[in-house]
């Protein structure tokens, strides 16, 4: 498998995460943390039914990754999501050492890669995250546009 078949074969997987999380009511954006071709943690949004402002789907990714592992660093691991990750998901990932990041859909609101911040490449940050950006994008943001368009209605 090539790497951008690697990379499309992830976040498929992502994305069915992300349908679990509409059919909760949930935001669908969905999270994958791979290290050596094998998921160790998996997420989609669940701030609703947690009532946790902190649980994006990365998160909830990345606390089950650092479980798996039994460590909270994740060094080498790549972490493929749906959507491009906020502020607080991308310290998230520089506190764990994500060594990759593979995103779907640009958030021109609150996205913290590319879009509405540059977080990763702040001066200063002591650890860099190699980000490929719009795999799948229009799945992705396709997923996104149908759940708003039902919520309105």
């Amino acid at each position: 498998m090539t790497g951008e078949e690697r990379d499309i074969h992830w976040m498929r997987r992502a994305l069915a995460l992300a349908a679990q999380g509409a059919a909760r009511d949930e935001v669908p954006v969905g999270c994958v943390i791979v290290q050596d071709d094998i998921a160790i943690g998996e997420g989609w949004n669940r701030p609703i039914s947690s009532a946790d402002p902190t649980a994006h789907a990365e998160i909830v990714a990345l606390r089950a990754a650092a479980q798996h592992l039994g460590n909270y660093r994740l060094s080498g691991a790549t972490l493929y999501v749906t959507l491009e990750p906020c502020l607080m998901c991308t310290g998230a990932m520089l506190h764990a050492r994500i060594g990759r990041l593979v995103y779907g859909a640009s958030d021109v609101k609150r996205g913290a890669v590319h879009s509405a911040t540059r977080a990763l490449t702040t001066p200063g940050i002591n650890h860099r995250i190699n980000v490929t950006a719009g795999v799948l994008d229009a799945d992705c943001a396709q997923s996104l546009r149908a759940f708003f368009r039902a919520r309105r209605g």
